[in-house]
């Protein structure tokens, strides 16, 4: 077998969360690899799981139309990562709901990059919708953040609020059809605006990540004895990398992937 047959192929789908944990789920895949890896992410700002998304002048494909399957697709037919481990992380599920998509809508794309990924023998995580942090929000904090983080919301807080819980009854089906881990996020993770993790608790957020891929026989001891938090340099690569396709104030910008790699021939792919 040869170096590049023994690469740990990483997907993670999600939004803004994964955006801003990005170094650590790098350091996360890592712990879980005992050979280089290769990154494989959709994430974003406001990104939806089945429609286009714009965040000011920012705009994103879908995660199920994205850059991202052609890419996997790619790998997988290379054989880089037919002999290793395929990790996958699923997370940030609940933007679709404030932009008006049903909860059925929802289940039917999470169903859809699920059964992708399980036909191709990916050992899937999948996080619940913050629920206690969510049910804390009152009439005018709600207010407040539908204006500031998304103006178009036309649901009332009480129809999120039930929305959120069919969203994690769906979830529990859906990780039970395909047989995955589930992983609940308590309110204490989250802040005042309920749908971001406080970054003092994103650590916390990735080490409950690799405890369930440990679970799938991931490196343990490098796990318990390491902190998630990258070097500065790594952290900064990451937080200045582009997708692949996005469009800014209407212009269509193209970047070639791996946007990086690193000096362990550890790669990364943003889409």
């Amino acid at each position: 077998m040869n170096h590049e047959q023994e690469r740990t192929l990483v997907v993670a789908l999600g939004a803004s969360n994964l955006s801003r944990g990005l170094s650590r789920l790098l350091k996360a895949s890592r712990c879980c690899s005992l050979s280089a890896v290769d990154l494989v992410v959709a994430a974003g700002h406001g990104r939806s799981y089945g429609a286009n998304s714009r965040i000011w002048k920012r705009s994103l494909p879908s995660i199920c139309e994205s850059g991202l399957w052609r890419s996997l697709d790619r790998l997988l037919r290379s054989g880089v990562s037919k002999n290793s481990q395929r990790l996958a992380v699923i997370t940030d599920i609940g933007n679709d709901l404030l932009y008006g998509f049903s909860t059925e809508q929802l289940a039917t794309w999470l169903e859809e990059v699920i059964h992708r990924l399980h036909q191709q023998q990916f050992n899937i995580i999948i996080t619940k919708l913050p629920v206690e942090s969510i049910e804390s929000v009152g009439p005018f904090r709600f207010r407040f953040l539908k204006t500031f983080f998304v103006p178009g919301c036309q649901q009332s807080l009480e129809e999120i609020k039930e929305q959120s819980r069919e969203v994690n009854d769906n979830i529990v089906h859906i990780a039970k059809k395909y047989q995955i881990s589930v992983i609940e996020q308590p309110g204490s993770w989250y802040g005042l605006d309920a749908i971001h993790i406080r970054r003092s608790c994103l650590e916390d957020f990735w080490r409950r990540v690799v405890e369930c891929w440990s679970e799938y026989k991931c490196d343990t001891n490098t796990h318990q004895e390491t902190s998630l938090r990258s070097t500065w340099q790594e952290w900064f690569r990451i937080g200045a990398a582009s997708a692949e396709v996005r469009s800014l104030a209407g212009v269509m910008l193209f970047t070639p992937q791996p946007v990086f790699q690193l000096g362990d021939t550890t790669r990364v792919f943003l889409y």
